[in-house]
Protein backbone atom coordinates (compact mmCIF):
# COMPACT_ATOMS: atom_id res chain seq x y z
CA UNK A 1 0.00 0.00 0.00
CA UNK A 2 1.35 3.25 -0.86
CA UNK A 3 1.63 5.57 1.30
CA UNK A 4 0.09 9.28 0.49
CA UNK A 5 2.87 12.42 0.29
CA UNK A 6 2.80 14.58 3.20
CA UNK A 7 0.61 17.69 2.43
CA UNK A 8 3.02 20.79 3.03
CA UNK A 9 1.31 23.60 4.76
CA UNK A 10 0.62 27.15 3.84
CA UNK A 11 1.87 29.84 5.96
CA UNK A 12 0.26 33.30 6.36
CA UNK A 13 1.71 36.67 6.76
CA UNK A 14 5.77 36.08 5.57
CA UNK A 15 7.85 39.14 5.41
CA UNK A 16 10.36 38.55 2.84
CA UNK A 17 13.72 39.69 4.78
CA UNK A 18 16.71 38.92 1.89
CA UNK A 19 18.20 37.58 -0.93
CA UNK A 20 20.29 34.20 -1.70
CA UNK A 21 23.71 34.23 -3.81
CA UNK A 22 21.20 32.20 -6.32
CA UNK A 23 18.84 34.74 -6.31
CA UNK A 24 16.18 33.60 -5.02
CA UNK A 25 14.45 35.66 -1.96
CA UNK A 26 15.02 34.46 1.84
CA UNK A 27 12.38 34.49 4.73
CA UNK A 28 12.67 33.16 8.34
CA UNK A 29 9.93 30.92 10.02
CA UNK A 30 11.17 29.75 13.30
CA UNK A 31 14.71 29.11 13.19
CA UNK A 32 14.26 27.61 9.47
CA UNK A 33 15.42 29.47 5.95
CA UNK A 34 12.72 29.42 3.60
CA UNK A 35 13.89 29.86 -0.37
CA UNK A 36 11.29 31.44 -2.61
CA UNK A 37 11.21 33.18 -6.01
CA UNK A 38 9.76 36.27 -8.00
CA UNK A 39 9.11 37.84 -4.40
CA UNK A 40 11.83 40.76 -3.10
CA UNK A 41 12.93 41.77 0.26
CA UNK A 42 10.00 44.10 2.07
CA UNK A 43 7.05 41.93 0.36
CA UNK A 44 4.95 39.65 2.79
CA UNK A 45 3.23 36.81 1.31
CA UNK A 46 0.82 33.67 2.02
CA UNK A 47 3.77 30.96 1.55
CA UNK A 48 2.97 27.96 0.22
CA UNK A 49 6.22 25.42 1.06
CA UNK A 50 6.96 23.17 -1.65
CA UNK A 51 10.01 21.15 -0.09
CA UNK A 52 11.00 20.52 3.28
CA UNK A 53 14.21 19.52 4.49
CA UNK A 54 15.98 19.87 7.97
CA UNK A 55 17.68 22.88 7.86
CA UNK A 56 15.56 24.90 5.14
CA UNK A 57 12.82 24.76 2.86
CA UNK A 58 11.28 26.35 -0.98
CA UNK A 59 8.30 27.75 -1.12
CA UNK A 60 6.19 29.63 -3.56
CA UNK A 61 3.99 32.97 -2.83
CA UNK A 62 -0.03 32.07 -3.08
CA UNK A 63 -0.87 35.64 -2.20
CA UNK A 64 0.47 38.75 -1.61
CA UNK A 65 -0.63 40.98 1.75
CA UNK A 66 1.88 43.43 0.75
CA UNK A 67 3.61 44.48 -1.52
CA UNK A 68 7.26 45.62 -0.77
CA UNK A 69 8.22 49.76 -1.72
CA UNK A 70 11.21 48.35 -3.32
CA UNK A 71 9.60 46.73 -5.69
CA UNK A 72 8.94 47.35 -9.55
CA UNK A 73 6.25 46.14 -12.17
CA UNK A 74 8.24 43.46 -14.78
CA UNK A 75 8.51 44.61 -18.15
CA UNK A 76 8.21 41.48 -20.09
CA UNK A 77 4.93 39.22 -20.67
CA UNK A 78 6.93 36.03 -20.27
CA UNK A 79 8.52 36.73 -16.85
CA UNK A 80 7.90 34.20 -14.13
CA UNK A 81 7.12 31.77 -16.70
CA UNK A 82 9.97 31.44 -19.00
CA UNK A 83 12.85 31.20 -16.37
CA UNK A 84 15.32 34.18 -17.27
CA UNK A 85 15.71 37.96 -15.97
CA UNK A 86 14.43 36.76 -12.84
CA UNK A 87 14.83 40.26 -11.01
CA UNK A 88 12.94 42.66 -13.51
CA UNK A 89 10.64 43.38 -9.80
CA UNK A 90 13.77 44.82 -8.25
CA UNK A 91 14.65 47.95 -9.14
CA UNK A 92 18.27 47.95 -10.85
CA UNK A 93 19.88 50.04 -8.33
CA UNK A 94 18.61 47.44 -5.89
CA UNK A 95 19.95 44.49 -7.96
CA UNK A 96 23.36 46.03 -7.82
CA UNK A 97 23.15 46.02 -4.11
CA UNK A 98 22.70 42.46 -4.09
CA UNK A 99 25.07 41.47 -6.63
CA UNK A 100 27.93 43.55 -4.40
CA UNK A 101 26.38 42.19 -1.93
CA UNK A 102 26.99 38.36 -3.14
CA UNK A 103 30.45 39.09 -3.80
CA UNK A 104 31.38 40.35 -0.37
CA UNK A 105 29.86 37.07 1.60
CA UNK A 106 31.56 35.03 -0.80
CA UNK A 107 34.56 36.69 -0.80
CA UNK A 108 34.75 36.97 3.42
CA UNK A 109 32.62 33.78 3.94
CA UNK A 110 33.96 31.23 1.86
CA UNK A 111 37.51 33.31 1.24
CA UNK A 112 37.94 34.01 4.56
CA UNK A 113 40.96 36.19 3.74
CA UNK A 114 41.85 39.47 4.19
CA UNK A 115 40.14 41.81 2.02
CA UNK A 116 40.55 45.52 0.76
CA UNK A 117 38.12 47.79 0.75
CA UNK A 118 35.92 46.85 -2.09
CA UNK A 119 34.93 49.24 -5.09
CA UNK A 120 31.42 49.87 -5.81
CA UNK A 121 30.18 47.19 -8.59
CA UNK A 122 29.75 48.65 -12.02
CA UNK A 123 26.57 48.70 -13.37
CA UNK A 124 25.67 48.10 -17.08
CA UNK A 125 24.43 51.07 -19.24
CA UNK A 126 22.30 48.78 -21.08
CA UNK A 127 20.10 46.85 -19.31
CA UNK A 128 17.70 45.61 -21.74
CA UNK A 129 18.70 44.55 -25.52
CA UNK A 130 22.39 43.91 -23.79
CA UNK A 131 22.93 40.50 -25.39
CA UNK A 132 25.00 39.88 -28.56
CA UNK A 133 23.89 35.91 -28.76
CA UNK A 134 20.43 34.46 -28.21
CA UNK A 135 19.55 30.69 -29.00
CA UNK A 136 15.89 30.08 -29.41
CA UNK A 137 14.41 26.08 -29.53
CA UNK A 138 11.24 24.88 -31.90
CA UNK A 139 9.19 22.51 -30.36
CA UNK A 140 5.81 20.36 -31.17
CA UNK A 141 4.97 20.42 -27.77
CA UNK A 142 4.20 24.17 -26.73
CA UNK A 143 4.39 25.22 -23.04
CA UNK A 144 0.63 26.58 -21.83
CA UNK A 145 0.23 29.03 -19.12
CA UNK A 146 -2.58 28.83 -16.48
CA UNK A 147 -4.38 31.42 -18.26
CA UNK A 148 -4.44 29.57 -21.64
CA UNK A 149 -5.73 26.54 -19.82
CA UNK A 150 -8.23 28.42 -18.00
CA UNK A 151 -9.21 30.23 -21.16
CA UNK A 152 -11.11 26.84 -22.15
CA UNK A 153 -9.85 27.85 -25.64
CA UNK A 154 -8.96 24.46 -28.19
CA UNK A 155 -4.65 24.85 -28.70
CA UNK A 156 -4.67 22.84 -32.42
CA UNK A 157 -1.22 23.72 -32.89
CA UNK A 158 1.12 23.07 -30.34
CA UNK A 159 4.26 24.39 -32.15
CA UNK A 160 6.22 26.74 -30.11
CA UNK A 161 10.05 29.03 -30.81
CA UNK A 162 11.62 29.87 -27.39
CA UNK A 163 12.84 28.91 -24.53
CA UNK A 164 12.83 25.67 -22.66
CA UNK A 165 10.56 25.83 -19.53
CA UNK A 166 12.71 25.01 -16.35
CA UNK A 167 13.20 21.63 -14.91
CA UNK A 168 10.63 20.47 -18.94
CA UNK A 169 13.23 19.26 -20.80
CA UNK A 170 10.80 18.90 -23.89
CA UNK A 171 8.45 21.70 -23.18
CA UNK A 172 8.98 25.01 -24.88
CA UNK A 173 7.31 28.90 -24.11
CA UNK A 174 6.46 30.24 -27.35
CA UNK A 175 8.41 33.29 -26.97
CA UNK A 176 6.45 36.70 -28.59
CA UNK A 177 9.11 38.94 -27.63
CA UNK A 178 12.31 38.78 -26.08
CA UNK A 179 14.34 42.06 -24.03
CA UNK A 180 17.03 40.68 -24.14
CA UNK A 181 18.85 41.12 -27.64
CA UNK A 182 18.34 43.88 -30.50
CA UNK A 183 14.84 43.77 -31.48
CA UNK A 184 16.39 42.42 -35.05
CA UNK A 185 16.44 39.13 -33.11
CA UNK A 186 12.44 39.28 -32.18
CA UNK A 187 11.59 39.77 -35.98
CA UNK A 188 13.75 37.10 -37.29
CA UNK A 189 12.25 34.41 -34.45
CA UNK A 190 8.88 35.69 -35.83
CA UNK A 191 8.96 35.60 -39.04
CA UNK A 192 10.55 32.04 -39.43
CA UNK A 193 7.62 30.75 -37.16
CA UNK A 194 5.33 32.37 -39.15
CA UNK A 195 6.87 31.16 -42.25
CA UNK A 196 6.78 27.38 -40.90
CA UNK A 197 3.41 27.36 -39.87
CA UNK A 198 2.06 28.89 -43.21
CA UNK A 199 4.29 26.32 -44.97
CA UNK A 200 3.31 23.39 -42.42
CA UNK A 201 6.97 22.60 -41.53
CA UNK A 202 7.08 20.19 -38.91
CA UNK A 203 8.80 21.06 -35.07
CA UNK A 204 11.55 19.13 -33.41
CA UNK A 205 9.86 16.37 -31.22
CA UNK A 206 12.75 16.05 -28.67
CA UNK A 207 11.45 12.50 -27.23
CA UNK A 208 10.63 11.22 -30.84
CA UNK A 209 13.49 12.51 -32.71
CA UNK A 210 11.85 13.80 -35.62
CA UNK A 211 10.97 17.16 -37.16
CA UNK A 212 12.56 19.78 -39.04
CA UNK A 213 13.04 22.97 -37.50
CA UNK A 214 15.27 22.46 -34.33
CA UNK A 215 17.21 25.70 -33.59
CA UNK A 216 18.19 29.47 -34.57
CA UNK A 217 21.03 31.39 -33.14
CA UNK A 218 20.89 34.79 -33.22
CA UNK A 219 24.43 37.01 -33.27
CA UNK A 220 24.60 40.16 -33.02
CA UNK A 221 28.16 42.66 -32.59
CA UNK A 222 28.68 46.29 -32.23
CA UNK A 223 29.76 46.62 -35.55
CA UNK A 224 26.47 46.06 -36.84
CA UNK A 225 26.83 43.10 -38.49
CA UNK A 226 24.61 39.96 -37.87
CA UNK A 227 24.87 36.32 -37.84
CA UNK A 228 21.96 34.05 -38.18
CA UNK A 229 22.85 30.21 -37.49
CA UNK A 230 19.49 27.60 -38.82
CA UNK A 231 19.51 24.31 -37.03
CA UNK A 232 18.10 21.65 -38.79
CA UNK A 233 17.11 17.82 -37.54
CA UNK A 234 15.41 16.19 -40.90
CA UNK A 235 17.77 16.71 -44.00
CA UNK A 236 14.62 17.94 -46.15
CA UNK A 237 16.88 19.82 -49.03
CA UNK A 238 13.30 21.68 -50.81
CA UNK A 239 12.47 22.81 -47.29
CA UNK A 240 15.69 23.88 -46.05
CA UNK A 241 16.36 25.66 -49.12
CA UNK A 242 13.00 27.68 -49.49
CA UNK A 243 13.17 29.12 -46.03
CA UNK A 244 16.65 30.39 -46.33
CA UNK A 245 15.78 32.07 -49.30
CA UNK A 246 12.94 33.87 -47.70
CA UNK A 247 14.82 34.22 -45.10
CA UNK A 248 17.62 36.05 -46.62
CA UNK A 249 15.30 38.08 -48.86
CA UNK A 250 13.61 39.64 -45.53
CA UNK A 251 16.30 40.45 -43.62
CA UNK A 252 19.08 42.39 -45.87
CA UNK A 253 20.68 43.23 -42.65
CA UNK A 254 22.34 39.49 -42.09
CA UNK A 255 25.98 39.36 -43.21
CA UNK A 256 26.28 35.65 -42.03
CA UNK A 257 23.50 33.06 -42.83
CA UNK A 258 24.59 29.77 -41.74
CA UNK A 259 22.77 26.42 -41.62
CA UNK A 260 23.53 23.47 -39.33
CA UNK A 261 21.77 19.61 -40.16
CA UNK A 262 22.04 17.83 -36.41
CA UNK A 263 20.64 14.86 -36.63
CA UNK A 264 22.08 13.78 -32.80
CA UNK A 265 20.68 13.64 -29.60
CA UNK A 266 21.84 16.74 -28.15
CA UNK A 267 21.53 20.52 -28.99
CA UNK A 268 25.21 21.33 -29.00
CA UNK A 269 27.07 22.31 -32.42
CA UNK A 270 30.90 21.91 -31.25
CA UNK A 271 30.82 18.83 -32.86
CA UNK A 272 28.45 19.79 -36.06
CA UNK A 273 29.55 20.92 -40.10
CA UNK A 274 27.54 24.25 -40.47
CA UNK A 275 27.45 25.76 -43.90
CA UNK A 276 27.51 29.16 -45.15
CA UNK A 277 24.10 29.98 -47.53
CA UNK A 278 24.86 33.45 -47.83
CA UNK A 279 27.40 35.71 -46.67
CA UNK A 280 31.16 35.23 -44.36
CA UNK A 281 30.73 32.34 -41.84
CA UNK A 282 31.82 34.98 -39.09
CA UNK A 283 31.12 38.23 -37.86
CA UNK A 284 33.28 41.13 -36.39
CA UNK A 285 33.22 42.64 -32.70
CA UNK A 286 35.48 45.43 -32.36
CA UNK A 287 37.32 47.41 -28.93
CA UNK A 288 39.82 50.12 -29.26
CA UNK A 289 40.21 49.39 -32.91
CA UNK A 290 40.97 45.96 -32.54
CA UNK A 291 38.59 43.21 -34.54
CA UNK A 292 37.75 40.06 -33.39
CA UNK A 293 36.62 37.94 -35.86
CA UNK A 294 33.28 35.43 -34.08
CA UNK A 295 32.12 32.43 -35.75
CA UNK A 296 29.27 30.22 -35.18
CA UNK A 297 31.12 28.20 -32.60
CA UNK A 298 33.34 31.30 -30.90
CA UNK A 299 32.50 31.94 -27.20
CA UNK A 300 32.46 35.59 -26.86
CA UNK A 301 31.41 37.56 -23.16
CA UNK A 302 27.25 37.86 -24.38
CA UNK A 303 26.99 41.88 -23.09
CA UNK A 304 29.86 43.18 -25.74
CA UNK A 305 29.23 46.87 -24.17
CA UNK A 306 30.36 45.73 -20.83
CA UNK A 307 33.32 43.35 -21.81
CA UNK A 308 34.95 46.17 -22.82
CA UNK A 309 34.88 47.45 -19.34
CA UNK A 310 35.52 44.48 -18.47
CA UNK A 311 38.61 43.89 -20.05
CA UNK A 312 39.59 47.80 -19.23
CA UNK A 313 39.33 47.31 -15.54
CA UNK A 314 41.79 43.53 -16.09
CA UNK A 315 44.08 45.33 -18.20
CA UNK A 316 44.11 48.25 -15.52
CA UNK A 317 45.03 45.75 -12.69
CA UNK A 318 47.52 44.02 -14.88
CA UNK A 319 49.70 47.25 -14.32
CA UNK A 320 51.52 46.93 -17.64
CA UNK A 321 54.42 48.88 -18.70
CA UNK A 322 55.12 47.38 -21.85
CA UNK A 323 58.07 44.61 -20.59
CA UNK A 324 55.81 42.50 -19.18
CA UNK A 325 55.58 38.13 -19.98
CA UNK A 326 51.99 37.77 -19.52
CA UNK A 327 49.82 34.79 -19.49
CA UNK A 328 46.26 34.45 -20.35
CA UNK A 329 44.81 31.38 -18.62
CA UNK A 330 41.32 30.03 -20.38
CA UNK A 331 41.73 32.77 -23.63
CA UNK A 332 39.22 31.83 -24.87
CA UNK A 333 39.49 33.50 -28.37
CA UNK A 334 42.42 35.33 -27.28
CA UNK A 335 40.28 38.38 -26.60
CA UNK A 336 41.85 39.51 -23.42
CA UNK A 337 45.52 38.41 -24.48
CA UNK A 338 45.22 40.60 -27.91
CA UNK A 339 43.33 43.64 -25.83
CA UNK A 340 46.21 43.58 -23.41
CA UNK A 341 49.13 42.55 -26.19
CA UNK A 342 50.14 46.15 -27.06
CA UNK A 343 51.34 46.94 -23.46
CA UNK A 344 52.66 43.60 -22.87
CA UNK A 345 56.09 42.52 -24.31
CA UNK A 346 54.80 38.81 -25.05
CA UNK A 347 51.30 37.10 -23.87
CA UNK A 348 50.97 33.35 -24.08
CA UNK A 349 47.06 32.12 -23.88
CA UNK A 350 46.36 28.89 -23.31
CA UNK A 351 42.54 27.76 -23.94
CA UNK A 352 41.35 23.94 -24.31
CA UNK A 353 38.79 24.42 -27.28
CA UNK A 354 41.12 24.12 -30.47
CA UNK A 355 38.71 26.22 -32.59
CA UNK A 356 39.02 28.84 -30.20
CA UNK A 357 42.75 29.01 -30.38
CA UNK A 358 42.11 29.10 -34.09
CA UNK A 359 40.03 32.36 -34.01
CA UNK A 360 42.37 34.11 -31.16
CA UNK A 361 45.53 33.14 -33.65
CA UNK A 362 43.52 34.85 -36.72
CA UNK A 363 42.35 37.42 -34.75
CA UNK A 364 46.61 38.42 -33.58
CA UNK A 365 47.34 38.13 -36.91
CA UNK A 366 44.48 40.27 -38.54
CA UNK A 367 45.22 43.12 -36.13
CA UNK A 368 48.93 42.72 -37.07
CA UNK A 369 49.67 41.77 -33.26
CA UNK A 370 52.82 39.57 -33.34
CA UNK A 371 53.79 39.19 -29.54
CA UNK A 372 51.67 36.41 -29.19
CA UNK A 373 51.73 32.68 -28.49
CA UNK A 374 48.67 30.56 -28.24
CA UNK A 375 48.21 26.75 -27.08
CA UNK A 376 45.34 24.28 -27.07
CA UNK A 377 44.40 21.22 -24.62
CA UNK A 378 43.67 21.02 -20.87
CA UNK A 379 44.90 23.63 -18.72
CA UNK A 380 45.96 21.34 -15.70
CA UNK A 381 47.73 19.50 -18.90
CA UNK A 382 49.26 22.44 -20.66
CA UNK A 383 50.57 24.52 -17.79
CA UNK A 384 53.03 23.02 -16.48
CA UNK A 385 56.70 23.06 -14.84
CA UNK A 386 58.04 22.20 -18.10
CA UNK A 387 55.77 24.86 -19.74
CA UNK A 388 57.23 27.63 -17.69
CA UNK A 389 60.67 26.18 -18.18
CA UNK A 390 60.31 26.86 -21.86
CA UNK A 391 58.00 29.55 -22.46
CA UNK A 392 59.34 31.81 -19.22
CA UNK A 393 58.56 33.30 -15.70
CA UNK A 394 55.39 35.26 -16.32
CA UNK A 395 55.62 38.79 -14.69
CA UNK A 396 51.68 38.22 -14.60
CA UNK A 397 49.01 35.84 -15.08
CA UNK A 398 45.18 36.99 -15.95
CA UNK A 399 43.08 33.89 -15.67
CA UNK A 400 39.09 33.86 -16.33
CA UNK A 401 38.30 30.50 -15.84
CA UNK A 402 34.71 28.51 -16.08
CA UNK A 403 32.12 28.65 -13.42
CA UNK A 404 33.99 25.46 -11.29
CA UNK A 405 36.74 27.80 -10.80
CA UNK A 406 40.42 26.27 -11.71
CA UNK A 407 41.83 22.83 -11.05
CA UNK A 408 43.93 22.59 -8.17
CA UNK A 409 46.72 21.96 -10.16
CA UNK A 410 46.44 24.68 -11.96
CA UNK A 411 46.96 26.58 -8.84
CA UNK A 412 49.69 24.85 -7.75
CA UNK A 413 51.39 25.63 -11.40
CA UNK A 414 50.49 29.35 -10.94
CA UNK A 415 52.09 29.42 -7.27
CA UNK A 416 55.39 27.51 -9.13
CA UNK A 417 55.22 30.18 -11.30
CA UNK A 418 55.43 32.91 -9.19
CA UNK A 419 54.32 35.92 -11.18
CA UNK A 420 54.34 39.56 -9.33
CA UNK A 421 50.75 39.96 -10.19
CA UNK A 422 47.61 38.17 -10.91
CA UNK A 423 44.35 39.44 -12.46
CA UNK A 424 41.61 36.95 -11.38
CA UNK A 425 38.43 37.72 -13.49
CA UNK A 426 35.71 35.06 -12.85
CA UNK A 427 31.84 34.83 -13.16
CA UNK A 428 31.18 33.12 -9.66
CA UNK A 429 32.68 34.79 -6.89
CA UNK A 430 32.23 31.68 -4.82
CA UNK A 431 34.36 29.32 -6.53
CA UNK A 432 36.77 32.34 -7.18
CA UNK A 433 36.68 33.17 -3.50
CA UNK A 434 37.66 29.27 -2.92
CA UNK A 435 40.77 29.47 -5.11
CA UNK A 436 41.87 33.12 -3.80
CA UNK A 437 41.96 31.04 -0.22
CA UNK A 438 44.35 28.31 -1.92
CA UNK A 439 46.71 30.83 -2.62
CA UNK A 440 46.04 33.56 0.49
CA UNK A 441 49.39 32.23 1.84
CA UNK A 442 51.99 33.51 -1.07
CA UNK A 443 49.58 36.20 -2.32
CA UNK A 444 47.61 38.90 -0.90
CA UNK A 445 44.51 40.47 -2.58
CA UNK A 446 44.94 44.33 -2.94
CA UNK A 447 41.84 45.18 -5.75
CA UNK A 448 38.70 43.84 -6.19
CA UNK A 449 36.01 45.35 -8.78
CA UNK A 450 32.54 43.41 -9.45
CA UNK A 451 31.24 44.22 -12.46
CA UNK A 452 27.46 43.70 -13.64
CA UNK A 453 27.26 41.52 -17.02
CA UNK A 454 23.61 40.36 -16.59
CA UNK A 455 20.96 42.66 -15.80
CA UNK A 456 17.64 41.20 -14.27
CA UNK A 457 19.56 38.19 -13.36
CA UNK A 458 21.60 37.25 -10.09
CA UNK A 459 24.63 36.71 -12.06
CA UNK A 460 27.66 38.68 -11.42
CA UNK A 461 31.54 38.98 -12.47
CA UNK A 462 34.48 39.90 -10.13
CA UNK A 463 37.81 41.34 -11.15
CA UNK A 464 40.46 40.45 -8.26
CA UNK A 465 43.96 41.41 -8.09
CA UNK A 466 46.92 39.67 -6.30
CA UNK A 467 50.15 40.91 -5.21
CA UNK A 468 53.45 38.56 -4.30
CA UNK A 469 53.48 38.78 -0.38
Amino acid sequence: MSRKKKELPLIENVEITDIAAEGKAIAKIDDMVVFIPYVVPGDVIDLKLTRKKNKYAEGKPVRFVRFSENRREAFCEHFGICGGCKWQILPYSEQLKYKQKQVVDNLTRIGKIELPEIQPILGSEKTEFYRNKLEFTFSNKKWLTLEQIQSGETFDNMNAVGFHIPGMFDKVLDINKCWLQDDISNRIRNFIREYCHEKEYTFFDLRNRGGLMRNIIVRTSTTGELMLIVIFYDNDRVQREDLLNAIADKFQEITSLLYIINEKANDTITDQIVLTWKGNDFIFEEMEGLKFKIGPKSFYQTNSEQAYNLYKIARDFAGLTGNELVYDLYTGTGTIANFVARQAKKVVGIEYVEDAIEDAKFNSSNNKIENTLFYAGDMKDILTEDFISEHGRPDVIITDPPRAGMHDDVIKTILFANPERIVYVSCNPATQARDLSLMDEKYKVVKVQPVDMFPHTHHVENVVLLEKR
